[in-house]
C-alpha cells in the first residue's frame, strides 16, 4: 500500500514514523488500522533509506571517494 502522501523530507519521514510507532503501540488499535500503518511504515523505512543511500554516495563523492567517519564532536 502507498503511502498516503510522500514526505517532503527525511525529518516529515521520521516524524511520521514516530507517530505510526506511537499508535501502533496501542494495544486498542484495531488490526486492519495496524496493517495500514505497519505498511506506511514500510514505505516511510524505504524513503528513509534511499535518501540516506543519496546522501552517502554524495559524501563518497566529496570525499574523493574514500567514506571517512563524521566525527561531530568540536573538541
Amino acid at each position: 500500500m502507498p503511502m498516503k502522501k510522500t514526505p517532503k523530507n527525511f525529518e516529515e519521514a521520521i516524524s511520521r514514523l514516530e507517530a505510526l510507532t506511537q499508535i501502533m503501540q496501542n494495544p486498542d488499535t484495531p488490526l486492519e488500522d495496524a496493517l495500514k500503518n505497519y505498511e506506511e511504515g514500510r514505505a516511510l523505512v524505504a524513503f528513509c533509506r534511499e535518501k540516506l543511500a543519496q546522501v552517502e554516495q554524495k559524501l563518497q563523492i566529496l570525499d574523493n571517494e574514500h567514506l571517512t567517519e563524521l566525527n561531530l564532536d568540536p573538541s
